[in-house]
């Protein structure tokens, strides 16, 4: 019998990032039940709302779903929905059940995450009836595949991959028929932080050479160097969690040079405190009446500490680097 491997600290770092998708989860499922924004789908992949949340925590999810929302749809109907999406670090995010009652499904929507989450995800699309009822809709073959690592279908296809492996990730996903030709959005929150800049960097030249036409759409930490930062990455490390990419995220040049330094042609970058400003304001007075708000400094600085980077290329002239708030 083969001597048990030791458990190392590489281990204990990614089993704390894996944690991260549940601790996401949790918190799209309260502000969900409290009418932040509609995600009917979150139910199936949280079992309950969990104790309460911050009204800042909630309204910084918000800006984030929307905002990630905003650049992904403009992209799609750039493209007609003649396109593809890769979505990075997926967990258990639903993405595509919402493009799909939005009637803004792509070609294909692609999801790439640790083995050990993508099998907790099929599961639960597998008994759970409103979850795989869009795969059956959307699939007209009879090539369904479905393991305990990877499910494929004509619309939707999951991955289980580590993405620091940049060699095996571009030969699970082209076994499940990546068009490299189609214009493509990558999506990643919270992912490459936890990368080493080398890792993260490969991933991104990796991407702007497969594809000729693509968007990559980034949601992560920024301005990390103050001691508003300093405190972020401390609290995370008592959770054996650590940012190994933190120094690309000092500022949001830093942000946006990682892209153009890998073979994008275009970056653009705001802090979420701006993305915040400029999202519809009818829908943010809306949500600001559901909870009083007491900690309004601290919402600015939470706002302040994250980014929504986005970095194009645009062989095809569709006018991505035009898209914007």
């Amino acid at each position: 019998m083969a001597a048990r491997q030791p458990f190392t600290y590489m281990d204990t770092a990614d089993e704390a990032v894996r944690a991260t998708c549940d601790d996401a989860t949790i918190c799209k499922r309260f502000a969900t039940s409290k009418g932040y924004w509609k995600d009917p789908y979150i139910q199936y992949f949280a079992r309950s709302v969990g104790e309460r949340k911050a009204p800042e925590i909630n309204r910084g999810y918000y800006a984030r779903v929307k905002g990630v929302n905003h650049l992904l749809d403009a992209f799609i109907r750039n493209s007609e929905c003649n396109c593809q999406v890769i979505n990075l670090g997926a967990g258990l995010d639903t993405t595509f059940w919402r493009l799909k009652d939005e009637n803004l499904l792509p070609k294909k929507f692609f999801e790439v995450d640790f083995p050990t989450v993508v099998a907790r995800k099929i599961h639960n699309i597998k008994t759970k009836p409103p979850l795989s009822k869009h795969l059956i809709e959307t699939h007209s073959t009879d090539s369904l595949i479905l393991d305990t690592q990877s499910l494929d279908s004509d619309r939707y296809c999951i991955i289980g991959a580590d993405l620091r492996d940049i060699s095996a990730l571009d030969e699970k996903l082209k076994k499940f028929h990546l068009n490299p030709d189609l214009p493509t959005v990558l999506l990643s929150e919270c992912v490459l932080v936890y990368m080493t800049p080398s890792q993260s960097s490969n991933l991104l030249r990796w991407a702007a050479e497969i594809f000729h036409t693509a968007m990559f759409i980034n949601y992560e930490q920024v301005n990390m160097s103050d001691r508003f930062g300093q405190v972020m990455i401390e609290n995370l490390l008592r959770r054996q969690c650590s940012l190994a990419g933190a120094e690309l995220c000092q500022s949001l040049d830093t942000q946006k040079e990682r892209f153009l330094k890998t073979g994008w042609e275009h970056a653009d970058a705001l802090d979420m405190m701006t993305v915040y400003s400029m999202l519809p304001q009818d829908d943010v007075a809306r949500m600001e009446c559901l909870e009083f708000l007491d900690e309004k400094e601290l919402l600015q600085q939470l706002l302040q500490h994250y980014n929504i980077c986005w970095a194009s290329k645009d062989k095809l002239n569709l006018g991505l680097s035009r898209l914007s708030f």
